[in-house]
């Protein structure tokens, strides 16, 4: 009977500890059931920063953090207060994580101007060279001024060269497009009927028809071909020789040349005197400004300028040595402001005047380009017009 009792025990002592096991195995299960949302959670997180390292910065979004940022600090708010406080305002996630990651920097004792060194192709030379002068010198503040100005008129610039571009620009596509649609299905049409006369075709009617029929047959190759040569113009103007070149170019073209000279003209007066009135040294001050100007002619220039002012040559004297990019007029004011003391002062005066210029090219634009458009466009549809109706004109008269 003993043995008889010991093994009912084992079997209840078996089944109680049966249950346990699917028990176990249903909380395992469960519990991988939440590490997978986890897992996919991660997934997205490490999707939403990759999305963030491509994303751009605007323009915009670095005015509003100075301006805000310089009223924060002068109502009391501490450096690293104003600095989690903007980043949870500010719109874009990358700009946001860059401004929180900045305030933890500053919490921990890390100088504002260390801090914004990480940063550098978001904020730029200059914006961190300015704030460690307002830093070394004790005025923030006024620099947080200075280069909200500096912004703001890049940002007004900037907006007026794309918005009087971007209507010229949509008139060309629009002509491209429209051109290809007759190319492709009007003309091969109209040819179909001229060629059941079986009679001689003018010059220019079949180097329409050529065109055409090229486009119709091989309209697959010569859209890849096209597309090539764009992609290899985008990669030579990625390189310096071919940005430096085609940059050289531009400045003798008609129209162009003169928006380009005036807006680089304008860049580097303004930065100079934003520069210069937060006691930055006058060749650090042109070394900053030579990497703020787009054209690479200019900031070539302007690089060899602080090498002889480092060697202690005149400032008028340097830019003087650059007539083709630097008018008379701005060596004159230059000289003025070397002579009084003013030059800060007086380089925001021409970098006002210059602006001022650009704008009003800018306004006038639409009516310059506008006509040499109708030039083109009459020009293209003129061409057509006589390729297809000189031969029906031949074959009207011969009958």
């Amino acid at each position: 009977m003993a043995i008889n009792l010991s093994e009912k025990k084992s079997n209840q002592d078996s089944v109680a500890a049966s249950p346990l096991k699917p028990t176990k195995d249903k909380v395992g299960s469960r519990e991988n059931k939440e590490k997978k949302p986890e897992s996919g959670k991660s997934l997205l997180a490490k999707a939403n920063n990759l999305l963030m390292i491509f994303s751009r910065v605007p323009l915009k979004e670095k005015l509003f953090f100075v301006q805000y940022l310089g009223i924060m600090l002068k109502s009391g708010i501490s450096l690293a207060g104003g600095l989690k406080t903007l980043s949870a305002q500010s719109a874009n996630k990358r700009f946001a994580k860059i401004l929180r990651e900045i305030g933890e920097s500053v919490e921990k004792g890390v100088s504002f101007t260390e801090s914004l060194k990480p940063h550098q192709k978001i904020f730029g030379e200059l914006f961190i060279s300015m704030i460690e002068a307002g830093e070394v010198s004790g005025k923030l503040e006024d620099v947080l001024v200075q280069l909200y100005i500096q912004l703001k008129k890049q940002h007004e610039l900037v907006s007026k060269v794309k918005g009087a571009m971007t209507y010229p620009a949509v008139i060309i596509v629009a002509m491209g497009g429209i051109g290809t649609f007759m190319m492709v299905k009007i003309v091969p049409q109209m040819v179909g009927m001229l060629k059941d006369f079986n009679a001689e075709l003018p010059l220019a009617t079949r180097i329409l028809i050529a065109i055409s029929d090229g486009l119709v047959t091989n309209g697959l190759m010569a859209a890849g071909i096209l597309v090539v040569f764009i992609l290899i113009i985008i990669q030579v103007m990625r390189t310096y020789r071919g940005r430096y070149y085609w940059q050289a170019i531009v400045l003798y073209m008609p129209i162009i040349s003169p928006i380009v000279k005036k807006v680089n003209l304008a860049k580097f007066s303004r930065t100079i005197s934003t520069l210069l009135k937060t006691d930055i040294m006058i060749i650090k001050t042109f070394q900053i400004t030579a990497n703020v100007l787009g054209n690479l002619h200019y900031r070539k220039a302007v690089n060899e300028m602080s090498e002889r002012i480092k060697k202690g040559s005149q400032i008028n004297e340097v830019v003087s040595s650059y007539p083709k990019l630097f008018p008379p007029v701005v060596n004159q004011i230059i000289s003025v402001g070397e002579e009084t003391g003013e030059l800060d002062n007086i380089l925001t005066e021409l970098a006002d005047f210059y602006e001022g210029e650009v704008d009003k090219i800018m306004d006038n634009l639409p009516s310059i380009i506008e006509p040499l458009i109708i030039l083109v466009l009459g020009g293209a549809v003129g061409v057509m017009a006589v390729a297809i109706i000189m031969p029906m004109y031949s074959l009207g008269s011969a009958i």
